[in-house]
């Protein structure tokens, strides 16, 4: 039995924490990264106390003094964080308490560890989510670019991974920057549910002091209290509510991530990566390897099971705060910190991309892309499009045994399976004639990437 640190709940216990069971509830091993938000959340309740006399305008002074003081020594390492004293609430007060004396004492009034930690989560993800929605929308800036470059660039699309119609490579990153918008959207929504206070609901019933917490708001900068005590100390929904919009904000960057794993491969040989992106083999000197791709689309299955963890966390928890929410942290933190080195590094690794035209626009003339075109054209002659349909794979077909595309075949030839084909089906057939066609909102022809492009930054810019 063990215990060096006088308890602060010490009073109802008549023999002291277990030293294994000391360690193992302590939280402070991670949830000391709070300190920042603990600190001003402490100093706001402190000014709120003031203001409604529970502290006189000396002692509130001296608590912000030694707060301060604190701050300054977690930031320059000096700070000793004791296991003994749970986690960073306790650690911090009872170093205020160090430093000023009997008035440290006097802060907690009115507040309690569970609505305390509450508040500092959110302030700590609202912080947080600024940076990683700026970093989302550097990488959005840097798809636009890249976007622009590649208006004409002419590259097959696929479905089922096979080759299905000639489309940009613009245009293909401007769907990477729809999915990002949308994650943009949820991360954005999510914040409006993360800012608010829980401060002030105490441990779960509130307090009998005079509180205003519409005040400890402001200064924090909250837009409003919490409504309910017991769901403010309880709810983790915003933790939850962030980490599925992460995981999915993910996925996406594992599935572009895939895409580039694919071109840069010699079989597709579409892309080259920057080398500051790639590292080398240590047996065979030829290879170049996509790591930071493959690591985001490995990173993707550790931030979806954190989403499940923190789902687990609550499911059947009775309200209101239990000691399973320590575990909320950890999954939080593990999130936050690779989402945020995920979108940072693609958006540095987009610009280091060079695309391969040659060979993108080689890929898309061999699997008969223009197909669909060739179909389009008997339509608009008056051939009902299932009709025209057998007619262009009968053409297929021919190409296949021939190894020629469609546009390599002769009028002559091509008219054996319509008389409705005419000299001018060269046009569509043609890859550049193809992706022309598509000239609408939406669609893949290079003057409505540009435009597209341009709808883009503005959105960018109107966003921040």
């Amino acid at each position: 039995m063990n215990n060096t640190v006088e308890k602060p709940w010490g009073g109802r216990f008549t023999e002291p924490t277990d030293a294994f069971v000391e360690a193992f509830t302590a939280s402070v091993t991670f949830d000391k990264r709070l300190y920042a938000h603990d600190i001003a959340g402490s100093i706001a309740h402190a000014t709120m106390l003031a203001k409604i006399g529970v502290l006189t305008a000396n002692e509130r002074d001296a608590i912000k003094t030694g707060l301060e003081a604190i701050r300054t020594e977690i930031e320059k390492g000096e700070f000793q964080w004791s296991i003994a004293r749970e986690d960073v609430h306790m650690n911090i007060e009872a170093r205020l308490i160090d430093i000023i004396g009997d008035v440290g004492k006097k802060l907690h009034t009115g507040r309690s560890r569970n609505d305390q930690v509450a508040t500092d989560m959110r302030l700590y993800l609202r912080d947080e989510m600024k940076t990683i929605v700026a970093e989302l929308s550097r990488l959005q800036t840097a798809l636009v670019t890249l976007a622009e470059q590649e208006a004409d660039t002419i590259m097959p699309g696929f479905t089922h991974l096979q080759t299905a119609q000639p489309v940009t490579f613009g245009h293909h990153l401007l769907a990477w920057f729809e999915n990002l918008k949308r994650d943009h959207g949820r991360l954005i929504d999510c914040a409006k549910r993360v800012n608010v206070m829980p401060l002030g609901a105490a441990a779960l019933a509130g307090t009998s002091y005079p509180i205003d917490r519409a005040y400890t708001a402001e200064l924090l900068g909250f837009d409003a209290p919490t409504e309910n005590s017991l769901d403010a100390v309880s709810d983790r929904d915003f933790v939850i509510e962030f980490v599925s919009a992460a995981a999915l904000l993910m996925v996406h960057l594992s599935r572009f991530s895939e895409e580039l794993i694919l071109w840069a491969s010699a079989q597709f040989n579409f892309i080259e990566l920057g080398d500051s992106f790639c590292t080398g083999s240590s047996i065979m000197p030829q290879k170049k390897n996509p790591d930071v791709p493959e690591l985001i689309r490995g990173k993707t299955g550790r931030i979806t099971g954190n989403l499940m963890s923190l789902l687990m966390l609550m499911k059947g928890q009775p309200l209101a705060y239990n000691k399973d929410n320590q575990e909320d942290k950890e999954p939080l933190f593990d999130t936050v910190d690779n989402l945020r080195a995920s979108l940072r590094v693609f958006a540095d690794m987009i610009p280091a991309i060079t695309a391969k035209h040659d060979n993108m626009r080689e890929a898309a003339r061999r699997g008969f892309s223009t197909a669909t075109d060739l179909a389009d054209y008997l339509v608009r002659q008056g051939v009902a499009f299932r009709d025209a349909h057998e007619v262009v794979g009968k053409a297929v077909r021919l190409g296949v045994d021939t190894e020629r595309d469609l546009a390599e075949m002769s009028l002559q030839e091509l008219q054996g399976f319509s008389d409705k084909i005419g000299q001018d089906v060269f046009d569509v057939l043609t890859l550049d004639g193809s992706v022309s066609a598509r000239d609408h909102l939406g669609g893949t022809a290079p003057a409505q990437v540009r435009a597209a492009a341009q709808r883009a930054r503005t959105w960018i810019a109107d966003s921040q």
